[in-house]
């Protein structure tokens, strides 16, 4: 019978005597959230920090989130540029 896995008050995953991290769930955005973000993007890629609290707040989202999207965002950009 398998182990089951068990969950410490620290939020790691012990199963088999190894410990691992749990992750949050991966961010799904809306449309919406979506179009907001790649309108902003085009206008500036990078925010100050009053923006993207303006901006996570318009969108409902985390200023992390937001932060974390413009990040992978600029980094897809450039990589596509890269290729040409």
């Amino acid at each position: 019978e398998p182990e089951k896995p068990l969950t410490l008050p620290n939020g790691e995953l012990r199963l088999a005597g190894k410990a691992k991290k749990l992750r949050k769930p991966r961010t799904i955005y809306s449309s919406v959230q979506l179009q907001a973000l790649n309108q902003r993007f085009q206008q500036t890629q990078y925010l100050a920090l009053p923006e993207r609290a303006e901006l996570a707040a318009q969108l409902g989202l985390t200023q992390t989130q937001v932060k974390i999207w413009f990040q992978n965002k600029r980094s897809k950009y450039k990589k596509i540029l890269k290729q040409g």
